[in-house]
């Protein structure tokens, strides 16, 4: 029997949503980070708007798809904020671009650990 067709006892949402927050971080931060936006949103490099507006809107993107994939807004504000974070203190060198996706992705890992343990989706 196929552990992954419907019906088996293997669950696999945590996974599931796992996998589709990493996709939807890798679209987010690559695809649709523009350059102006990469360069942009850090501190000193903004040409066109303040590095504020760069920012928050690249992490403001992550945030929507945390919280549509999760179903939990709440989760999506705590992925804006972190997300917020993490990338300052990339413009700022406090680490490289290695460290900042390890970041990104621990993220996923707690958003899904936290919707998961809470007994899914709307952290009942």
């Amino acid at each position: 029997m196929n552990p992954l067709s419907l019906g088996s006892s293997l669950d696999l949402s945590g996974v599931n949503m796992l996998i589709m927050l990493v996709l939807a971080h890798w679209l987010a931060d690559y695809p649709l980070q523009t350059d102006r936006i990469a360069v942009e949103k850090c501190p000193g490099c903004d040409k066109v708007l303040n590095w504020r507006w760069w920012l928050t809107a690249h992490a403001g993107t992550h945030g929507f798809f945390v919280g549509w994939i999760t179903g939990v807004p709440l989760l999506g504000l705590a992925e804006w904020g972190l997300h917020t974070l993490i990338d300052w203190g990339k413009c700022q060198r406090h680490y490289g671009v290695a460290t900042d996706q390890g970041l990104h992705i621990a993220c996923k890992l707690l958003w899904v650990l936290l919707v998961t343990s809470a007994g899914g989706p709307g952290l009942q």
